[in-house]
């Protein structure tokens, strides 16, 4: 059962989405309630989700790790490049997308420079099934260590629907501390959609962990140039 409180997530929303816009909020710090002057940023602001756990030993337990899909994508900027046969890579400049061929990858010649600048110029990478096996031969190891290595698109995936579920995707891995992060919305979607998935994101999180709530030590929404507005205590 869910221990999160509806109202509290709202209100959150509330002050999220004032303060992105240029309005004022209050905000309460050590008891005292002031106001905070809200400022309209020039770039799309992402909204995350900010857990802290407790009552986990990260030396000692199972590492959870775990990938849910939102119902709404709330990484609608992110970066993406196809690394494709000549289909894909049409298909993928229909829809807006950078492409690169087997071709463009061999003009790289495994040089670590240039690979590593290629993973640094997106957030993900998608490849064709006949491509994959073939991408550490071509470029070495980079992708891998920049913890990018392309996502599979399959004989029979739509390139669009792939794009969505990348776009869509979260992902929570228990590492060595006990805070993780995720984004589940952006500032222009509507305060129901990102309530929508902020709530699914909770509670697949605390389906992964060995005691589900009881390992929730606290919880928090924040935009990416707000203040943190705590949901759960």
């Amino acid at each position: 059962m869910s221990k999160l409180n509806l109202e509290v997530v709202s209100t959150a929303l509330d002050k999220i989405l004032a303060y992105s816009s240029g309005k004022d909020i209050e905000v309460t710090k050590k008891g005292e309630t002031s106001t905070l002057p809200g400022k309209k940023r020039k770039f799309k602001e992402t909204i995350e989700l900010q857990i802290g756990l407790k009552n986990y030993d990260p030396s000692k337990d199972k590492r959870f790790n775990g990938s849910f899909q939102l119902p709404i994508p709330p990484k609608s900027g992110l970066r993406l490049c196809v690394l494709g046969h000549e289909a894909h890579c049409t298909e993928a400049k229909e829809i807006g997308l950078d492409a690169m061929s087997v071709d463009d990858l061999k003009k790289l010649n495994k040089n670590k420079k240039l690979v590593k600048k290629l993973a640094g110029k997106y957030d993900a990478f998608l490849a064709s099934h006949t491509l994959i096996k073939q991408i550490p031969r071509l470029l070495g190891p980079g992708l891998s260590r920049a913890g990018k290595f392309p996502l599979l698109i399959s004989q029979t995936d739509s390139l669009a629907d792939k794009v969505t579920e990348v776009r869509s995707t979260i992902k929570f891995q228990m590492k060595k501390v006990l805070c993780l992060n995720a984004a589940i919305g952006n500032v222009d979607m509507t305060k129901e959609d990102i309530e929508r998935n902020a709530t699914l994101a909770i509670n697949f999180l605390v389906s992964l962990l060995k005691k589900g709530w009881q390992n929730v030590k606290v919880l928090y929404l924040k935009s990416s140039m707000g203040p943190p507005q705590q949901i759960f205590f």
